[in-house]
């Protein structure tokens, strides 16, 4: 019987001693920091050497760390290239995706059947989880926001177009409805009202205009069903209402348009970012976000 402490112990070892960094490594392994220096600890006592020590310069390796990290980092390569050669190659995977509704509804879902085309060995399942902080659950997380997450691999999708619509019925003679005679439809996230009407009255010099009233809903699909049912006006993303525009079922007030400051990023698990199902999902949606 072979005499090897735990994999997870070398796994954690191998990592540390690559980054050089305790915290590092706990971002690729999607662990605490506190969890890594308990399996550095674990491995020590079982081996009986210090394995790193701490410099001015930083982390650094001991002799016996030194001697151990390129054996651990071709065993696993070796191991890695074992199962890939046994691991029948087109066996479906599951790619876990979370997104917001209406960005799965609108701009997802028109998408999808090109990417089933392309990769037929990839299964989707994609869930709304608004509150989803902890991506163990998932492979990737579509999140409207403001700016990159800190915690894992992020990066920028798209940012919002804001247009002011309304429903073809509002406008009188080709005439635009008045800005103070309809009530404005606010979407609400986490809560509180996203301020695209103050940034989009802005952007027009309109200070006449009390952004703060009318409706309030908590989609964005409540607010375009409400604009095109007639019973507001709404400034939307337009990439959200692309087949509106394109039919003449919601018209844009005037052509002004605002960029941002929301957007929708891309948030993966550091250890996940490496998955090849990831990666093939990340570059094919970074090339139909950004055609």
């Amino acid at each position: 019987m072979r005499q090897l402490p735990s994999l997870n112990m070398l796994r954690v070892f191998e990592e540390v001693a690559r980054h050089r960094s305790f915290s590092q490594a706990a971002l690729g392994l999607n662990v605490t920091q506190g969890a890594v220096s308990r399996q550095i600890k674990q491995l020590e006592d079982y081996l009986g050497v210090a394995l790193f020590i701490r410099t001015p310069q930083g982390l650094s390796l001991t002799e016996a760390g030194t001697a151990l990290s390129p054996h651990l980092s071709d065993a696993f390569d070796h191991i890695e290239r074992a199962l890939q050669a046994v691991r029948v190659p087109n066996l479906r995977q599951r790619l876990r995706i979370v997104a917001p509704p209406t960005w799965a509804t609108r701009w997802l879902s028109a998408h999808l059947r090109a990417f089933c085309q392309r990769y037929p060995d990839i299964s989707l399942s994609v869930t709304n989880q608004a509150s989803h902080d902890n991506l163990a659950d998932s492979d990737c997380h579509i999140r409207f926001g403001l700016e990159a997450a800190t915690h894992c691999h992020s990066q920028l999708l798209v940012m919002e177009r804001h247009i002011a619509v309304a429903s073809p019925e509002l406008f009188v003679n080709g005439q635009p409805p008045d800005l103070q005679q309809l009530p404005l439809l606010h979407i609400l996230h986490n809560g509180k009202r996203l301020k695209v009407w103050e940034n989009w009255l802005s952007a027009m010099g309109r200070e006449d205009v009390d952004a703060g009233q009318g409706l309030e809903f908590s989609t964005l699909d409540q607010v375009i069903h409400t604009a095109l049912a007639g019973g507001g006006l709404a400034v939307i993303d337009r990439q959200m209402i692309e087949k509106e525009l394109a039919n003449g079922s919601l018209l844009p007030i005037t052509p002004v348009e605002v960029i941002g400051p929301y957007g929708y990023w891309l948030d993966v698990a550091n250890d996940k970012w490496g998955l090849s199902k990831v990666k093939l999902f990340t570059d094919w949606l970074g090339l139909v976000s950004n055609p």
